[in-house]
């Protein structure tokens, strides 16, 4: 109850404040900061809305740089006057299409065409649109790419003010090449009259009967040189003219005046085609014909619409001189508008304190009896706006995803804001089902926007239940809020830099110079140009070996997924579309991160289930999909196993699949036929991914299983399970079923006799201290150990040979013995697994 007197008490004071500042905001007269008298400009007898399809004149560019007023009516020209050169440029420099080895030397910049405006880079495959506008790209420059390649932009700007009725030319102003400011403190700006040239402006040659209209031009110029060269490789220029009409003495203040036009036969009367003291972008055409494109009215509602006609100062009363004392004073609104703004303030305000005041009742009454609501339900209805009842997975229609309706949706340039989420229109990435991914902001931090249709209500309950669950996960994406507005939920993610997929494409070997084929669409060249720019921030980051094994970087990474996966498995969760593309990249501090996302078809067990039923709802991605969930059978948590198999696949390869090209990868899985060939220089991943891949779910190992498998073992943890076997194998009886088990592997795990492969000198060491049968497993687990044991006494020149402690050394021994330490882990996996001392090896506790 006191919550609800305190939304009134803070609401009416409020309310009378803006009476207050209404009645002298509309007060015809008032006083300015300095005390003088203010007047306010006279009433509109026009809206700027009055008849926004029908305009009388035109104010429109030609391409050589002529300005034109039109009449639409008459379809002749009422007066003209050039402002410069072309309105646009180009050229392009011969290239050698013959050495194109990538984008970043065989492309231009250039705009649309006919009266496209916008800017596109072109290159021998087409050409893609580009979101920046040429005032955005000149202030990016310069450019430097990696080959050397500099790109360079320019801005200039000219002013000229013209005689409203006659288009004669009073005056114009343009900055120097170099503009330093003079001696009496004003800028050294070069300004030409009707009558001449002047240093610096003197006073605006108006004559009585004059009206100034001001036109703006903007000249942007991009210019490309080549690498290490003063060379031009590509330049394009393009003006943007804009107009301004501050109607001085006029009694009209919408321009809807009649003017005695000195162009036309005398008499002739015509409106301005724009509004009084107002500003506007100026129709640009790059044909010739411009009469045939005006009659055609095709510009109509780009040239009427809100964007293009904008106020002389946003967010502030316009500036006029008035013409008897010259004063600086303000033009306000027109009091009807005003007044009209402020009723619609005062009813969203009434509105808004009303539902605010039974609503805080409402929450006030519910909060009684569900304090000891637990910490999972409290986040739940803090992210939800929920009212009480907890969200359960098969929710029905009554108790329906209800987020945050409090917030209002307001748009500015660049995006909008619904709520306390801003989202850009700059675009990540695409979903299935409508699902866009945005740059955001949330509570000042940047985030990835998911935003999902409202009609797919039921994935976006079910994403956000499991990240709320999961997301205190290091290797779970965090979910930092949720907003809605009539058409989409927006999801507030933890920003990530790209993902898996993104990051295997950069590094691999095969798109280094991420090639670009023949009818590749604008989708996929654009997708190749921002894996581009982020090579710059994945500099220095090796994901293979030289030997084809994964660097520390990489096993780090595939480790980060199965510790995702093993946490949604501990709560219940089955992701079921695990894929490189769902499989979230972070740097912080130069240290990589993968993070699961995308749970949107993700399922709940819930009590003593195991296992989902034979027809559970929603599919995963073709090709990464177990079999089971292709032949609609029981799926468990092993379905994510499978799906982890083909991802580990992918990281270890370079980008390739276990079960062949797209078009065939869901009928092999089916089938059960794939290939490991790629990996079979590494029999610890053929191991484990023979056994993720299995066609039994059954056969498939858990999560918990897969982190402690040998594949993502350090060097240091190679050498310490050898050297733990050999010690124990010292205490096993010479016929004990483990060494027996251990010599029947003599075939695959030593391939010979195993001193055939050592180097003699390292040989003539070990035979020094004793004799050893060089057809036994567990011999050369002696010597192994004995060595590493020894490792400090021996000769520089055996140390050398052998390579550094650990890396070296376990590189010395596997690229001579590379099934040695599987086989032995396979045996000991079946005999000692539960032994005390080799836990650590068969679990992930020791990681």
């Amino acid at each position: 109850m006191k919550c609800q007197w305190l939304l009134l008490c803070f609401a009416l004071p409020v309310f009378f404040g803006i009476l207050s500042s209404a009645s002298s905001f509309l007060s015809p007269t008032g006083m300015d900061f300095n005390g003088v008298n203010v007047h306010r400009a006279a009433p509109a007898r026009r809206s700027l809305l009055s008849d926004p399809m029908e305009p009388e004149t035109a104010v429109v560019a030609a391409m050589d740089g002529t300005i034109y007023l039109f009449d639409l009516t008459t379809k002749k020209p009422l007066w003209s006057f050039t402002s410069g050169l072309p309105i646009y440029s180009a050229y392009q420099a011969p290239v050698d299409k013959d050495n194109l080895s990538n984008i970043g030397s065989g492309y231009f910049i250039d705009i649309g065409t006919g009266d496209d405006w916008e800017l596109y880079a072109h290159s021998r495959l087409g050409k893609l649109k580009l979101r920046k506008s040429i005032e955005v790209y000149v202030s990016s420059t310069p450019q430097i790419a990696e080959d050397g390649g500099i790109i360079l932009g320019s801005k200039r700007s000219t002013a000229f003010q013209v005689d409203a009725k006659t288009g004669r030319l009073i005056s114009s102003y343009k900055m120097p090449d170099s503009p330093t400011p003079n001696g009496n403190g004003e800028s050294n700006i070069h300004y030409k009259s009707a009558k001449g040239e002047h240093g610096l402006p003197g006073s605006v040659n108006l004559k009585p009967n004059e009206l100034p209209l001001y036109i703006t031009r903007t000249d942007y110029t991009l210019t490309s040189f080549v690498p290490n060269s003063n060379k031009v490789l590509w330049n394009v220029t393009v003006a943007e003219i804009g107009a301004a009409f501050l109607c001085q003495g006029s009694d009209d203040a919408f321009g809807g005046a009649d003017l005695d036009s000195g162009s036309v036969e005398p008499g002739t009367r015509f409106s301005m085609p724009l509004p009084c003291n107002s500003r506007a972008q100026v129709l640009r055409f790059r044909g010739h014909n411009i009469l045939e494109r005006l009659s055609s009215r095709n510009w109509l509602p780009e040239a009427l619409s809100p964007d293009m006609i904008l106020p002389a100062q946003p967010n502030a009363d316009k500036v006029v001189i008035h013409p008897e004392n010259g004063h600086t004073i303000l033009s306000g609104l027109s009091e009807i508008f005003s007044m009209f703004v402020l009723i619609i303030i005062f009813t969203v305000m009434l509105v808004g304190t009303i539902c605010l005041y039974f609503i805080v009742g409402q929450l006030n009454s519910s909060q009684v009896g569900n304090v000891s609501a637990n910490e999972e339900e409290s986040r739940m209805l803090e992210i939800s706006g929920d009212s009480g009842e907890k969200m359960d997975e098969d929710s029905s229609s009554d108790n329906k995803l209800l987020l945050n309706l409090n917030h209002p949706t307001l748009c500015s340039g660049d995006g909008r804001t619904i709520g306390k989420l801003f989202v850009f229109n700059k675009e990540i990435a695409k979903g299935s089902n409508g699902t866009v991914v945005l740059e955001g902001i949330y509570d000042g931090r940047p985030v990835a926007v998911k935003r999902l249709v409202k009609a797919h209500h039921d994935i976006a309950l079910k994403e956000i239940q499991n990240l709320i669950a999961s997301d205190q996960h290091p290797n779970i994406v965090r979910l930092y809020g949720v907003e809605q507005d009539q058409d989409f939920i927006y999801l507030a993610l933890e920003r990530c830099i790209c993902s898996l997929n993104d990051l295997i494409q950069i590094c691999s070997v095969s798109s280094e110079n991420f090639p670009i084929n023949q009818g590749m669409d604008a989708e996929s060249m654009q997708y190749r140009m921002r894996l581009d720019s982020l090579k710059l921030d994945l500099q220095g980051v090796f994901l293979w070996k030289e030997n084809g094994y994964p660097s520390a970087t990489l096993l780090k990474l595939m480790r980060d997924v199965v510790s995702g996966l093993i946490h949604l498995h501990e709560l219940g969760i089955i992701h079921r579309d695990l894929k490189p593309q769902n499989v979230l990249i972070t740097k912080e501090k130069r240290v990589l991160c993968a993070k699961l996302s995308d749970m949107g078809i993700s399922k709940r067990l819930t009590g003593d289930m195991s296992s989902l039923s034979h027809h559970a709802t929603g599919c995963g991605s073709s090709g990464w999909q177990a079999p089971e969930q292709l032949l609609h059978r029981r799926q468990t948590r092993a379905v994510d196993l499978f799906s982890l198999g083909c991802v580990l696949f992918h990281c270890l390869t370079g980008g390739s699949h276990p079960f062949g090209n797209p078009l065939e990868r869901d009928i092999n899985i089916t089938k059960n036929k794939f290939d490991l060939f790629f990996v079979n220089h590494n029999p610890e991943a053929v191991d484990l991914l023979s056994r993720l891949l299995h066609h039994n779910a059954e056969k498939r190992p858990k999560a918990a299983e897969v982190i402690a498998h040998p594949l993502f073992w350090t060097s240091e943890k190679r050498l310490s399970f050898l050297r733990d076997t050999s010690d124990m194998l010292e205490r096993e009886d010479w016929d004990s079923e483990i060494l027996e088990a251990l010599e029947a592997t003599s075939r695959v795990s030593m391939r010979g006799r195993w001193h055939l492969k050592m180097h003699p000198q390292l040989l003539e060491t070990i035979l020094w201290y004793r004799d050893y049968s060089f057809d036994s497993v567990q011999d050369l687990l002696r010597a192994i150990r004995n060595v590493l044991n020894h490792y400090r006494e021996l000769r520089p020149k055996i140390q050398a040979i052998l390579g550094p402690i650990p890396e070296g050394f376990d590189a010395y021994f596997t690229s001579r013995f590379p099934r040695l330490l599987i086989e032995v882990y396979k045996v000991m996996s079946r005999h000692c697994r539960r032994q005390e001392w080799f836990q650590k090896y068969f679990t992930d506790s020791a990681l």
